[in-house]
Parts: structure tokens; sequence; C-alpha cells
């Protein structure tokens, strides 16, 4: 909106802005409501999104309205100022509210907190996570039904301070590189199914309750994480087994058939003909005696 005339409709309309500055104004008196309609859209896509049981969106989004800051007065919104069409955070707690990760909020261009906690929100974070919340500080989307890991690219949204994603259905380990948000001051996983170590936060105290019922968690402040355990090769402790015995049993023969050979090597030096001489002498006391 201009500060001296009518606003401008989505895109710089070229003959407007030149008899603007026909005039000797600038374009820091020129408000261009282009960012006040992604606002708006944002929200609108915001309520066609999720779904509200308990009506808290249905009752109070209206927009069926043209005044300036309309939507400041919505359920939830905050606005940077109250007769400007431009949000900053969105509240939306404890509203029952049902559905995936509304990625309109990212046409809400100067929003700085989202808030979506305690509700019924399913589905994965997406991973375009930067793109969808870049300026936020404040992120909750605790106390929900979210699944799947927890993308890497959050550690994208370099503006974060508080980072609460406890009470979910979350699984896989948690990004070490979270630990590289250097403004990130509160961080939460609690209640969900993650393993793994945690990350090291440069600027961040977290302590144990803020990872607690994660039965895979380890690290500092977590007990300390032992290396992988080691896997039992039940084929090669087999192997082993009938490798020894068999050993074993050619040992047992090769002495067996050692022992047979000395024997026979002996009676063959007792006896260099064998028995032949023997019979030969018996034979010679016959004939003396018939």
């Amino acid at each position: 909106m201009l500060l001296i005339g009518e606003p401008f409709s989505g895109f710089f309309d070229l003959p407007k802005l030149g008899f603007v500055l026909a005039q000797g104004r600038t374009l820091c008196e020129i408000n261009l409501s282009y960012a006040s309609l992604n606002d708006i859209a944002c929200l609108k896509t915001i309520k066609a999104s999720l779904e509200d049981p308990l009506n808290y969106l249905s009752s109070s989004w209206n927009f069926n309205n043209a005044t300036e800051g309309y939507i400041c007065k919505f359920t939830g919104i905050e606005c940077w100022h109250p007769d400007e069409n431009k949000v900053l955070n969105i509240r939306l707690s404890g509203m029952g509210l049902k559905g995936e990760f509304p990625v309109g909020v990212a046409n809400c261009t100067s929003l700085t907190g989202l808030d979506l906690s305690s509700n019924n929100i399913y589905g994965t974070i997406p991973s375009n996570i930067p793109k969808l919340v870049e300026f936020v500080t404040t992120l909750d989307l605790s106390s929900n039904n979210l699944s799947g890991e927890i993308p890497v690219n959050l550690s994208r949204c370099s503006y974060l301070n508080v980072l609460k994603l406890d009470s979910n259905q979350l699984t896989g380990q948690i990004p070490a590189e979270l630990g590289l948000l250097g403004r990130i001051k509160t961080f939460s996983v609690a209640n969900n199914r993650l393993t793994g170590q945690v990350p090291r936060f440069a600027n961040a105290s977290v302590t144990a309750e803020n990872y607690a019922n994660n039965a895979g968690l380890c690290g500092d402040p977590l007990p300390v994480c032992r290396g992988p355990p080691r896997k039992t090769h039940t084929g090669v402790i087999i192997g082993a087994a009938v490798g020894g015995v068999t050993l074993a049993v050619l040992a047992v023969l090769i002495a067996m058939l050692f022992c047979k050979r000395r024997v026979a090597k002996k009676k063959k030096e007792d006896d260099p003909e064998g028995n032949k001489w023997a019979r030969s002498i018996k034979g010679a006391k016959g004939i003396k005696a018939s």
C-alpha cells in the first residue's frame, strides 16, 4: 500500500510506481502489499490443510474482510503491527488440529515463531523444512504424532533458538549436524523412539530430561555410548568345531597307523623270514625222530 494512495496488487505496477517517484516519494514510503497477500494466502492454506474438529479456526479465521490488519485478530495469530497483514507468530497449540505439517506456512515470509504443539499433526517432518520456516526462531512440534526420522536439513534453520520435538513417534538417530545450530538454547526430543549418539551443542546445555524415554540414546549427558556389540557368527563356530573334531580323528588315525607300523617292523626284525625258519627246524627234528 502506498502511504499516499491505493495499494499495489501483487507485482509492481510500473506506471503507478513512476507516478509516485515523480512526486518525490521514495521506495521506502511504499508498503508493497504483495507481502501482505502472501501472508493472507499462507493462513488460507494452513486452514484448508488442517482438520478443525473444535472449530477454532472456522469460527475466527474469516477472510471476507478487506481492512488492513484484519488477519491480526485471528485466533493464534500475532502480527508485526496490528494494522499490517504481516504475520509474526503462529500459535495454534492444543486446538485439536489434525493433518500433516502445513507446508503453506512458507508463504508467511516474515514468520519468526511456529507453535503447533499438542495437536494431532502426523506424517514426517518435511525434508525441505528450512525453506518453509526460514527465519523462525521458535519451532514447537511437541505432543503430536509425527513419525519417521528427524531431517538433517533442520540444521540449516540457523535462526532457531528453541526446537521442541518431544512426545512424538520419531525414530532413527538425531542428526549430529543439529549441534551446529549456534543459536539454539532449548532442545527437546524426549518421549520418542530415537537411538544412537546425541548431538553436542556448542551454546546449549541440554539435560538428560530432554532426551528421556528414548531407550536407544547415549552420550553426554546420558550414559557413555558403547561400541557395537560383537556379532556371533554361528556358521564360523560350527565350522571350527567340526574342523577340530576332524583334526582330532585324523590325529588318532595317524597315531594308530604309526603304532601298527612300529609293531609290524619289530616283528620283522625279530623274525626277518617270518616263521619260515621255525618251521624248518621243526621239520628237521621230525626227520631225526623218524
